[in-house]
């Protein structure tokens, strides 16, 4: 698994003092950007290969403001234009949340979802769960 630790912000935080939950899609998609690489290397936007087809968020526990959390991320399936990253949030030895994403390999100008390449798809087993 991949892992990125990060110090919540107050910004982030709700009334309670939890970490507001639409944070954590922002953080999980801040810790994909490994993925994000190795279909564009230098994340030029002008030449992304890749949208969102699903995320969803499960919420197991709180997190809190000052208090590292560590983003974990892997890969859960690869199929043939498509794969799901699963992604959590741990903060003191608990996860928190955990999320999934499915990702499309996707070509903007025919509009259409395009296989992936065995290259990416060796780039991804790297990080297979």
């Amino acid at each position: 698994m991949l892992s990125e630790k990060l110090m919540p912000r107050f910004s982030e935080t709700d009334v309670l003092g939890h970490i507001n939950n639409t944070v954590l899609p922002v953080w999980f998609e801040a810790a994909r950007v490994p993925i994000f690489k190795i279909f564009t290397p230098d994340l030029n936007p002008h030449q992304w290969k890749l949208i969102v087809a699903k995320v969803e968020v499960v919420f197991k526990g709180e997190l809190f403001y000052g208090q590292e959390v560590e983003i974990k991320t892997a890969i859960e399936h690869i199929g043939n234009s498509s794969f799901v990253i699963l992604q959590q949030a741990w903060q003191h030895g608990q996860c928190c949340a955990e999320g999934k994403t499915v990702m499309v390999r996707y070509d903007f100008a025919a509009k259409g979802a395009q296989s992936l390449s065995d290259d990416e798809r060796a780039q991804l087993t790297q990080f297979m769960v």
